[in-house]
């Protein structure tokens, strides 16, 4: 989806229907990976997409939305890219949005949002410039390839000569390839990623064969186009016939003046296994595809309640993947990061009495300006009703947001209260809560306290 949303040319698609017969999967040394129509881990967990994209290069300093959108239940981000088009997204800033994923348990979906419109759009790169911004990246993606995927480039043809988007992505996934990249490789169709003359859906064959690695999964976006529900069944039976990988890697629920068909694609995704990523977060030029508005999860919107809630939203048919631990998708504490340096050795409280509580602070990720941190909170030798855990930073430290915990601020002093899900605590038992900060100089780990009732 472009940042300004453009008119596209409405036409419905026709394709044939048939059943796929799925073969055992071959897992991959390392990494997510394909096997027939599906994507699996490393370890052979299936893995399924459910999430949103975040628009990051217009809107760096919202680091929280990652923290948000795994409050959700989401699984997957898909975050927006510039290698120059917009303010280019450095290599250490994309180190901190992998942190961000990582801290999070979100699988990252890196995408070049420069390509969009190629052809149609004067500022738009080609493929071959968004190959080279992801070779120029390549220190900080190598050894990710359990958690980031790389989608090449976004919507990387208009409506202008959209059968150029073959040999254009050919060359750029043998690019990829050649350069030593082993990641997921996710291709987003041409006429702004909408498919209408059916360019991918005829030609993606040659796409996933020029893969050496077989790892490619092709990628539709879905707005106005998709008004009709069977317009939708039409086009994922058509590559359900052929048996290539497919993602809906953006969708809307309105588009211009026309209602995008938004339960048929959720309902439809969820019957085949298919990921879908909503569009977007927050930060649209209209807003009638925000999440939240003005990033703040307290303005949830029709759209919001519309992807995440009912039986076949994100909240309901999302699984985290395995590489981050069992459990929920819900955050219940960050994954230790390998993006920049981090405070590997832990504070903590000693529990005061029996009907008392200990706490262990613990910075999980850290980049240049911001960090995570988890406490983890214990309860004495009785069981505890609530808890509150306080500290002071010494340099400045600001906490920016939380989850799982009540926080607040006066001047250095940090308070964190239970909130209603997680104040009983039987003996012994555990809880914890997770948070974003900001830094400068140096981040030490505080000393922590903490008070049962």
């Amino acid at each position: 989806m472009r940042r300004v949303l453009v008119a596209l040319c409405a036409a419905l698609l026709a394709a044939t229907g048939a059943v796929l017969a799925l073969g055992s999967p071959a897992y991959a040394a390392t990494g997510l990976h394909v096997v027939g129509t599906d994507i699996y881990e490393a370890n052979g967990a299936k893995f399924v997409m459910r999430g949103v994209n975040h628009a990051h290069t217009w809107y760096t300093s919202q680091t929280s939305s990652f923290a948000n959108i795994k409050a959700t239940g989401a699984n997957t981000v898909r975050v927006v890219l510039s290698g120059g088009r917009w303010t280019a997204n450095s290599a250490s800033d994309v180190a901190g949005v992998i942190s961000l994923c990582k801290a999070n348990k979100l699988i990252c979906i890196l995408e070049d949002h420069d390509t969009t419109g190629y052809g149609e759009d004067s500022a738009a790169y080609t493929l071959d410039q968004a190959a080279n911004y992801w070779i120029s990246l390549k220190s900080v993606l190598q050894g990710q390839e359990d958690y980031v995927a790389i989608n090449i480039g976004n919507e990387p043809i208009g409506n202008t000569n959209p059968s150029q988007w073959t040999a254009a992505t050919v060359a750029a996934v043998k690019k990829m390839r050649d350069n030593g990249f082993q990641h997921l490789l996710v291709i987003d169709a041409p006429n702004w990623g909408q498919d209408w003359q059916n360019v991918m859906r005829d030609n993606g064959q040659a796409v996933l064969d020029a893969d050496t690695q077989k790892n490619t999964v092709l990628s539709i976006h879905m707005y106005s186009v998709y008004a009709q529900a069977a317009t939708i069944t039409s086009y994922l039976d058509a590559f359900k016939a052929k048996g290539w990988p497919l993602i809906i890697g953006e969708f809307g629920w309105q588009y211009d003046s026309s209602q995008v068909d938004d339960q048929t694609v959720l309902a439809e995704a969820v019957k085949r296994d298919i990921g879908y990523i909503g569009w977007s977060w927050s930060g649209n030029t209209d807003p009638i595809l925000d999440l939240v508005l003005n990033f703040d999860v307290n303005q949830k919107t029709t759209w919001y309640h519309r992807l995440f809630d009912g039986a076949n939203g994100i909240t309901a048919t999302s699984k985290q993947a395995t590489i981050f631990g069992t459990g929920t998708s819900s955050p219940s504490g960050p994954a230790p990061s390998s993006a920049g340096p981090s405070s590997a050795s832990p504070s903590s409280s000693p529990s005061t009495g029996s009907k008392g509580c200990s706490a262990a602070y613990t910075v999980t990720g850290q980049w240049p300006g911001g960090f995570q941190g988890e406490v983890k909170v214990t309860a004495g030798s009785a069981a505890i009703s609530g808890w509150t855990v306080t500290w002071a930073y010494a340099n400045g430290q600001v906490v920016s947001n939380a989850w799982s915990a009540t926080v607040t601020s006066s001047g250095a002093n940090v308070t964190a209260e239970n909130v209603g899900y997680n104040g009983s605590l039987a003996a012994s038992a555990s809880t914890s809560f997770g948070f974003l900060g900001s830094w400068t100089g140096s981040n030490p780990v505080p000393a922590v306290s903490c008070t049962a009732v």
